[in-house]
């Protein structure tokens, strides 16, 4: 599951930094990419008011590679996210933010707005990923390809303007993937304890709007939904992401991200580590650092 994780990734990068052959006359391909580095720290020496020392850094990484020629269209996505933090009463650093998300979509016009379309993503994470009992104790909820989701969805795409799009999918599957021993006889992630896969057959919906909505302001919002025809189709699976890039100038940015998931497939822990049914969840996250951004 690693190599098919590594290739995957590899194919993904190599769509992301491909060119077209055409003279510059004329542009086929459109590139960009956009980063974030953030750091925060807090140093207290004698403070009556109370706190610990803390310091904590993250890095977002979005790159974009699309394809229009003629009739046919490629879009080519990849986000790459990791945080960590450390406080003095922590004996080691913490993760905060870790992702890993690719997305590849092929469509062919068919009528107006609306192009028959092709969609396969990817998504994981790089590290080991923890609840925290107490500073000596803690339970593995995660790692990378623990879990693993493969997602493929085949339909029709409506884009009314360039920074708007909504996929709209009949026929399609998710599958997920539990690469670890663990997890796998415990039966995590939805997966039969024993087995390292779950595979579902549905319907998604898959929306995403990227502009600016103010000077200096730019908005990426993507939502995914979707319903496993063969158990329970009701229980649709979220996954709703915001991203807010605030540019101060040319090398400073503030990032604003939330991303709200609900999937009846993950259960969630109380404090003490103990195991309860699906919730849903939500993460909110503040970044203040240095940027880059490239177009071409």
């Amino acid at each position: 599951m690693k190599k098919i994780a590594l290739t995957l990734l590899a194919g993904f990068m190599i769509c992301l930094c491909a060119r077209s052959a055409e003279p510059d006359t004329v542009r086929h391909w459109k590139l960009k990419a956009e980063t974030n580095i953030g750091f925060s720290q807090l140093a207290l020496s004698n403070w009556s008011a109370g706190g610990e020392n803390s310091l904590a850094t993250n890095a977002l990484i979005n790159l974009f590679a699309d394809y229009n020629k003629n009739k046919f269209t490629w879009n080519n996505f990849a986000a790459f996210g990791y945080g960590v933090q450390k406080q003095e009463s922590f004996s080691n650093w913490r993760k905060t933010d870790d992702k890993i998300e690719l997305t590849t979509k092929a469509g062919i016009y068919a009528a107006r707005q609306w192009n028959y379309t092709a969609l396969l993503s990817f998504k994981t994470q790089f590290d080991k990923g923890y609840k925290y009992i107490s500073n000596d104790e803690r339970v593995l909820l995660s790692q990378f390809m623990a879990p693993g989701y493969i997602q493929l969805a085949i339909g029709m795409d409506y884009k009314p303007a360039d920074y708007f799009t909504l996929l709209l999918s009949p026929i399609g599957s998710r599958v997920t993937l539990v690469d670890e021993d663990s997890h796998s006889k415990a039966g995590a992630f939805g997966v039969e304890p024993g087995k390292r896969s779950l595979i579902q057959m549905g319907g998604s919906v898959t929306a995403q709007f990227k502009k600016d909505i103010l000077k200096n302001v730019n908005l990426l919002s993507k939502l995914g939904l979707f319903s496993n025809y063969l158990k329970n189709p009701e229980n649709i699976i979220v996954n709703w992401e915001n991203t807010i890039f605030l540019k101060v100038n040319k090398h400073i940015s503030t990032t604003i991200g939330t991303t709200l998931i609900y999937d009846d497939n993950i259960n969630s822990f109380d404090k003490e580590g103990n195991k309860h049914g699906p919730k849903t969840q939500f993460k909110e996250s503040f970044s203040v650092g240095f940027s880059f951004s490239f177009i071409k």
